[in-house]
């Protein structure tokens, strides 16, 4: 199957890392130490039981309640109902800053949507309020076209304390991926002709850059990018199934090891080297890509919500890949994650509301979500960008991503404040004022504390 969209930067919920809201945010679809307002007591949530892939033939009508308003949304419903114009989507929106306080309740009321939107799992399955998923992945054979990485991070044991494993509680419906940028012309004049293979050759690319006067990455570290840098560093130096671990929280997990070690001394080197742009502490998102697009830096690290932005500004000039393996052609890794679609135990059409979700897995939907900019789950060769587009890189990177089940959830949403302690000790390490260990400390022993 494949998902909805990643969103715009305004709707950052799960496009890039939460700075706020709940534990293990969206990539890790959220612990139970952020409860689910309106969320009854706790009890073991419903499986499905016996299930159907029939879609009704009379006139339906199937509910959605959801944050998302983007414009992917409607050209998904139209083309949808235009496969089955007996079916009309009854959408009810509420605004993002609303939606998950409100969330419990609209699942505990007698007019329960068919599906809901999640930014987070929250107690939504603790409390039973959503159905598993179970016997639609095993009728619709999801997790034979969704890479497991993926799917993972809506399996949860239920009981809102490990995540990653036990029974599927939504389905993913939009995914982001970050990655690293690069400005075609300038790779040009530098003698690059494409994404480097490993990892030493991107870093001899950074040395001929800042060799040839070149700022070889552009960052915006006043919203914490570094933290960008850093992760996909560690996913590089370990398993990705072991950053994985660290971000759900998982017991014993740490950042305070040999991966840690050498991610963040690779952190601080680059920004002694002067790799990173002059005052990058200062530098905000839509600031670091509007210099991006006007040629300084070979390289920007950052996220598929701003493809458009940059395809705009620079058609045909900017490539995309995920930082490359330690190994020449190794597996692929990336950073990522996703919200989902679930099945609201009081639905009236559950089985209606599984074949929506099925088909937001389409390569129909797929290229869909792909023309609005957005990530879709689908790897089916049919889904193409634009030919020299960024977002052609970017499908090319998802794919390799997907092969190798190399998607990790974002470390900035392993606890609360994640984000805020990623942003200070990052912005405290590019600046000189602290070490690597003092950085992996801090960020370990907020860890900590987030599973207390």
């Amino acid at each position: 199957m494949t998902s909805t969209p990643d969103t715009a930067p305004r709707r950052r919920a799960f496009v890039r890392p939460l700075a706020v809201v709940c534990t293990a945010a969206v990539a890790a679809g959220a612990l139970s130490a952020c409860g689910t307002p309106g969320a009854a007591p706790s009890k073991a949530a419903p499986t499905t039981g016996a299930v159907s892939t029939a879609i009704p033939t009379e006139k339906v009508t199937l509910s959605i309640l959801t944050s998302d308003e983007s414009p992917t949304t409607k050209a998904l419903t139209d083309a949808f109902t235009k496969k089955h114009p007996n079916v009309t989507i009854d959408y009810r929106f509420t605004a993002y800053d609303s939606y998950n306080t409100s969330l419990g309740l609209a699942l505990n009321s007698e007019n329960a949507p068919d599906l809901a939107l999640l930014n987070l799992l929250g107690n939504t399955a603790k409390a039973g309020q959503i159905r598993a998923l179970d016997p639609y992945v095993d009728a619709y054979g999801w997790d034979k076209d969704v890479p497991k990485s993926q799917l993972d991070q809506w399996r949860s044991n239920g009981k809102g304390n490990q995540l990653g494993t036990g029974k599927l509680w939504a389905a993913p419906a939009g995914f982001s991926l970050v990655g690293v940028y690069y400005n075609k012309q300038i790779a040009s004049k530098l003698g690059i002709s494409g994404p480097p293979n490993s990892l030493a050759e991107f870093e001899g690319q950074l040395a001929k850059a800042k060799a040839a006067g070149q700022l070889p990455i552009q960052v915006s570290n006043l919203d914490g990018h570094s933290s960008f840098i850093f992760q996909a560093l560690v996913n590089q130096y370990q398993k990705p199934m072991y950053s994985t671990a660290w971000a759900f929280g998982l017991p014993a997990a740490t950042v305070e090891n040999e991966a840690g070690k050498q991610a963040a001394d690779k952190l601080a080197d680059w920004a002694k080297k002067g790799y990173f742009p002059e005052g990058a502490n200062g530098i905000d998102n839509a600031g670091a890509v509007a210099a991006f697009t006007k040629g300084q830096g070979l390289f920007m690290f950052d996220g598929n919500w701003d493809a458009g932005a940059v395809d705009k500004a620079m058609p045909q000039g900017t490539g995309f890949f995920t930082l490359p393996s330690t190994v020449p052609d190794g597996p692929a890794a990336g950073v990522g994650t996703s919200l989902a679609y679930a099945i609201s135990t009081k639905a009236k059409n559950p089985d209606l509301a599984a074949a929506f979700l099925d088909f937001l897995g389409s390569p129909e939907a797929g290229q869909i979500q792909l023309d609005n900019g957005f990530m879709p789950v689908s790897q089916d060769p049919s889904i193409k960008a634009e030919k020299g587009s960024v977002r052609e890189g970017f499908v090319t990177a998802w794919k390799k991503v997907g092969e190798s089940n190399g998607l990790t959830p974002y470390f900035n949403n392993a606890t609360p404040t994640m984000n805020d302690v990623l942003t200070s000790q990052g912005q405290q390490l590019i600046a000189g004022k602290i070490g690597p260990d003092a950085y992996l400390k801090a960020v370990q022993a907020e860890w900590n504390k987030g599973q207390q």
